[in-house]
């Protein structure tokens, strides 16, 4: 396996990410699309999440495909953003059938930046418009760090991010990942390594390797205190899955966010996996594929968080430092 050309989620063939993000807030929405519905599953495992029409993606449910996905800061503020993308699809002439009338179907989640520091006194909620926005602005190429739904995210100690990364398997399948971290849990040991380490490729997130800080009777450092959690993430293939399998693929993923967060799955994370499939390549072998597609998902998802953290960079009156301000990275601040 190795990265794809981009060592981007948009590595799958077909889909396309938009951010647009808000620096008075300090908040931002990035939005998945793609030219064609996406099968698409989710499965939530942190203790406080918050969603949009996510109880349509079980296999039982008639709608087995969406139009897009939202990824939103603004907690039950950022659920409006998936309201524009909504109204932006319709205008286009996309959405679910019914009796003539196009109903697109945008699941989304929010997670909690409302004490970054960013000014929240908005008369109008910002996030229908940010949402129209990132759905503009989607393309194969996109940007990582501050930006979109982690414009305003932090993790324990450190800025948050948007990250994402790619992998190529062996039989040609391609995975990848998006996530917005900002995680009540670290990112990294006390001497600025990555808990994701083990699975990077090359210079992803930094380089520095695993490194020899890791104490597992410490006790964990957290921002319980201030409850402004969540890591919010989307895997994605261009294998062909049923809904059922796409479940899979989001239950699989979320082994990444315990490899690169510590603690993960709290009470107070909304910590949430969507899956999606653009059902460009059959399975070859049904039995043994899906298990390499939830590994691939897992390490993807570690990856792309560790990068998140590792891209986000500094502005006025931030709350936490970025990595490399705090660890002293030569790439600058």
């Amino acid at each position: 396996m190795q990265p794809g050309k981009r060592n981007l989620i948009t590595d799958v063939a077909g889909l396309v990410v938009g951010n647009a993000d808000d620096a008075r807030i300090r908040s931002g929405v990035s939005v998945l699309t793609a030219a064609r519905p996406l099968v698409a599953a989710v499965h939530v495992m942190g203790g406080a999440p918050g969603t949009r029409e996510t109880d349509l993606l079980a296999p039982d449910r008639l709608v087995q495909e969406v139009d897009a996905l939202v990824l939103s800061g603004g907690s039950t503020f950022g659920l409006d953003a998936a309201a524009g993308v909504a109204e932006a699809l319709r205008k286009a002439g996309r959405g679910f059938d019914v009796g003539g009338q196009r109903v697109p179907i945008v699941p989304g989640a929010i997670l909690f930046d409302l004490l970054n520091g960013g000014e929240k006194d908005w008369c109008e909620n910002p996030y229908k418009g940010l949402g129209r926005a990132a759905l503009d602005a989607a393309g194969a190429d996109f940007a990582l760090g501050s930006t979109g739904a982690g414009a305003g995210a932090t993790v324990a100690d450190l800025k948050g991010g948007l990250g994402s990364a790619s992998l190529v398997l062996e039989n040609g399948i391609t995975v990848g990942a998006l996530a917005a971290v900002n995680a009540v849990g670290r990112v990294t040991h006390d001497s600025g390594h990555f808990w994701a380490a083990p699975w990077e490729f090359g210079n992803e997130f930094g380089g520095r390797g695993t490194g020899t800080a890791f104490d597992p009777a410490a006790t964990p450092v957290t921002k319980l205190g201030t409850r402004q959690a969540t890591t919010i993430a989307i895997v994605a293939t261009d294998a062909a899955l049923d809904q059922a399998q796409a479940t899979r693929l989001a239950v699989a993923a979320h082994d990444g966010i315990a490899r690169a967060v510590h603690p993960a799955h709290t009470p107070y994370d909304g910590d949430l996996v969507f899956a999606v499939s653009t059902g460009a390549r059959p399975l070859r072998d049904p039995e043994r594929d899906p298990m390499l597609l939830g590994h691939a998902a897992a390490v993807c998802l570690a990856r792309a968080i560790a990068r998140g953290v590792y891209e986000a960079t500094s502005a006025p009156g931030d709350p936490l430092p970025t990595w490399r301000r705090k660890y002293g990275d030569p790439q600058g601040a």
